[in-house]
């Protein structure tokens, strides 16, 4: 297959791409995704296809107009002026909303959950792209099932080059984290992944929200299952224990091996660039990483929340 190579002033071509029931790679605020038409089973299926994505993980269907929310969910009366809220305060913005569907979402989708997870982009080119689609599209994050997310063009392109229908080119994502994930179909709301928004900036609209961090047979969101973020280096979490990195530094050297350390500040420009780092490191063919914790307040969740996943090894 030739993947076209797209730009923002191609948006129209792009969402015929997606109408088709092609594959599009595109940037948004949080990482790159790779969309396709939400309601085309056919199409949600090559995603998976094309990742390596497990089935029974549930894809975030992406919309350009509130109004859309209603197309795809079901959304209860006691419900409404809470979404409401959270629409006014954070879309479009790094928030996914997990709520009940609607029949018209094939269950690819949602991993045969009753559920649909749904969030408006803050990003142009997405949602123009989802408006010339003329269809809401369901994306995951742009990578290899398991692998680094993609916050750039060079990223997606080294992964789906000749495997996708078009890959749209811009900048660097901003945020660089995937979104948060508030589940509200429970009594009480829960956050199921940090990212974009802190959980203390969640709570400001929504009082008595949780933290889930139980583990699960079933995923109601990305992020929540399998191992993810893992770049091919070995990641080595040091929690509370920055004394014993060097120590590790110096015996992975004397073994022959090729040893980063990650001393994280600012973490705001970390978090943003923490994908970037991986990947690049194992584009130098890196064989370990070792990282210190960060505080888990603000952004430091979410980021805590994906070294975890990413890790070979923590030691606390």
């Amino acid at each position: 297959m030739k993947t076209k190579i797209l730009n923002s002033r191609q948006l129209k071509e792009a969402g015929k791409l997606i109408k088709l029931g092609g594959l599009v790679v595109f940037p948004t605020e949080t990482v790159y995704g790779i969309g396709a038409n939400a309601l085309n089973a056919k199409a949600i299926k090559k995603i998976f296809n094309v990742k390596g994505r497990p089935l029974d993980n549930p894809l975030i269907v992406h919309i350009a107009n509130k109004n859309q929310i209603d197309l795809i969910a079901e959304v209860k009366k006691e419900k409404r002026e809470i979404i409401n809220n959270l629409v006014s305060r954070f879309w479009p913005g790094p928030l996914t909303m997990v709520l009940e569907k609607k029949d018209i979402v094939p269950t690819e989708v949602t991993a045969g959950l009753k559920t649909v997870a749904i969030r408006m982009p803050n990003s142009k080119i997405a949602l123009g792209l989802i408006e010339n689609a003329g269809v809401p599209i369901a994306a995951p994050s742009a990578n290899i099932s398991g692998k680094v997310s993609g916050t750039c063009f060079k990223h997606v392109f080294s992964d789906f080059n000749g495997k996708v229908e078009a890959i749209i080119r811009s900048k660097r994502c901003q945020i660089g984290l995937e979104s948060s994930v508030i589940d509200l179909t429970t009594e009480r709301p829960a956050l199921l992944r940090p990212g974009g928004l802190a959980f203390e900036e969640l709570r400001k609209e929504l009082p008595d929200l949780i933290l889930y961090n139980k583990k699960v047979e079933k995923a109601k969101s990305p992020g929540m299952k399998y191992r993810h973020y893992s770049p091919d280096a070995k990641i080595i979490l040091f929690e509370n224990r920055q004394e014993e990195i060097i120590n590790y530094y110096l015996d992975l050297k004397k073994s022959g091996k090729r040893v980063k350390i990650v001393y994280p500040s600012k973490i705001k420009n970390f978090s943003r660039k923490l994908f970037h780092i991986l990947r690049r490191y194992d584009q130098q063919n890196i064989d370990y990483i070792l990282i210190l914790a960060i505080d888990e307040k603000g952004i430091g969740l979410a980021v805590m929340d994906r070294l975890r996943r990413a890790a070979f090894k923590i030691i606390k």
